[in-house]
């Protein structure tokens, strides 16, 4: 495709077919005549059937399948240093699927070719299917060519679906493809947008707890703050960028920005891996807790949970940036008009290895901390040392947004319980930021009752609740652990 340019120059008369390979054709025209230009169309009715050159569009209806390009193309072509206005079509046909599984349409790839970067037509490129049978929802792809496999996106492509009848107006060449993403990752439309409506509403009111917490922190002397608080105000502050980054995403998305889009995709990804990363730095500091009766005694401790948290998310973010993993996803519906765009991963095997494989160890660990945790404050319970049944259920579900366990309805829904299990966790994540408000207060609440308690109780009392891993401790008092 890179060559055709040079090919053009040598080459007498002014359009001929092209056989590459096996499933490879093209046909190729130039205009040398400036006076010539005018939009040209390519038209043929199956995969296998020859191209024909078409410049009457009145006929392009009496074939399955078109290509038209506009007068505007060419005029761009002549002013880009082009010595012959040409455009070269291109039909590939031996790619089944892309790597996210998405069937391609006809397994047609059709690539357009005029020796330059076209792009911003306002008189756009059409591709034409018409009367063709398919399963799935459609959706018109480009590919710049880069790298060894199609790095599909929806970006400068607009989708007309009209029966049987799909159409793409792009405003770029390129190669192009019509994907049909399979009907079971969809959703429809009225779950869509009642999960939409959810998570906006819930990250705006998570957003709202989580800001009043590090407002909170701020107003304390953060330098007195124990190890078990600041690892507590990390995970509010990934949660936070969490959030926050997932409220801006629809919005970058729909500005067709696709560099915008890559560096949304890898913000809102970081702060998700940071996230998970501080779950398990949560779990693992509530086992260490266990073992050592609630002093740790490891130098540097709090310095080296803080690298691995911060920056093993931000190495894996910069190698799939780099591998250009990153771009705009489409959410299809069943009512095409109501599909989502987002910037987020396209491999859909990234994506598996990544978060859910990553997710799912951390889950592991973080559950059974949790089942831990819960046996040991029913046996508080048990012996009388937790204060009330409210606080426990505070101290309950504090412990588990802390550790992430209502993630795990996102990551493994599948099936029939799929939606259930989306509204679940859309409905859970909109209170993560309260329940881990209320989590914050009440150790800080609890911490300065038991002060309190402590001067008159009996020295058993006071070490019992000292013991109790910061749950009913003030997490702004001078500690060994600070030291």
């Amino acid at each position: 495709m890179n060559n055709m340019a040079s090919f053009i120059t040598s080459f007498e008369g002014n359009s001929a077919a092209v056989s590459v390979a096996e499933g490879i054709s093209g046909v190729l025209v130039k205009k040398p005549d400036p006076e010539d230009i005018e939009e040209i169309s390519f038209a043929y009715n199956s995969p296998n059937e020859s191209m024909n050159i078409v410049e009457n569009s009145d006929v392009l209806g009496t074939f399955s399948r078109s290509v038209s390009v506009s007068k505007e193309a060419f005029e761009k072509a002549a002013t880009l240093n082009i010595t012959i206005p040409f455009v070269a079509l291109f039909r590939f046909n031996n790619l089944a699927s892309d790597e996210l599984n998405s069937t391609v349409l006809g397994n047609e790839v059709l690539a357009v070719e005029m020796g330059t970067n076209i792009y911003n037509l306002r008189d756009n490129m059409s591709i034409h299917f018409r009367d063709v049978s398919y399963e799935g929802y459609p959706s018109c792809q480009s590919w710049n060519g880069e790298g060894s496999r199609p790095n599909w996106t929806d970006y400068g492509c607009e989708t007309i679906q009209k029966g049987n009848n799909i159409t793409c107006q792009c405003s770029h060449l390129t190669f192009f493809a019509i994907l049909l993403a399979p009907p079971n990752v969809t959703i429809s439309s009225s779950d869509l947008k009642n999960l939409t409506t959810i998570t906006q509403v819930g990250c705006g009111f998570s957003l709202f707890f989580l800001s009043i917490v590090l407002f909170m922190h701020s107003l304390l002397r953060k330098t007195n703050a124990s190890i078990s608080t600041r690892i507590l105000i990390y995970l509010v502050i990934a949660l936070y960028l969490l959030n926050l980054s997932f409220l801006i995403n629809n919005f970058v998305a729909k500005g067709g920005n696709a560099v915008g889009c890559k560096i949304m995709a890898a913000a809102m990804h970081y702060s998700m891996l940071a996230t998970f990363t501080w779950f398990a730095v949560q779990a693992f500091h509530l086992c260490l807790q266990l073992h050592v009766g609630g002093t740790v005694a490891i130098p540097h401790y709090l310095l080296k949970v803080s690298i691995i948290s911060w920056a093993l998310p931000a190495v894996v973010v910069t190698v799939l940036l780099i591998l250009g993993k990153y771009g705009e996803q489409v959410i299809y519906t069943d009512n095409p008009e109501d599909n989502v765009a987002m910037c987020w991963i396209m491999d859909i095997y990234v994506h598996y290895i990544v978060n859910i494989g990553y997710y799912a160890l951390v889950f592991i660990f973080t559950f059974t901390t949790f089942i831990v945790m819960m046996v040991w404050l029913f046996g508080l319970k048990r012996n009388g040392q937790v204060p009330t049944n409210r606080h426990g259920i505070g101290v309950i579900m504090g412990l588990c947004c802390m550790l992430g366990i209502g993630w795990g309805f996102a990551f493994f829904a599948y099936g029939v319980l799929q939606i259930p299990a989306y509204y679940i966790f859309t409905i859970l994540n909109s209170f993560q930021g309260f329940f881990l408000f209320i989590y914050y207060y009440r150790s800080s609440h609890s911490g300065e009752t038991a002060s309190g308690a402590q001067g008159s109780n009996t020295s058993s009392s006071g070490s019992t609740l000292k013991s109790s891993l910061d749950i009913f401790e003030n997490p702004y008092s001078n500690r060994l652990e600070n030291k």
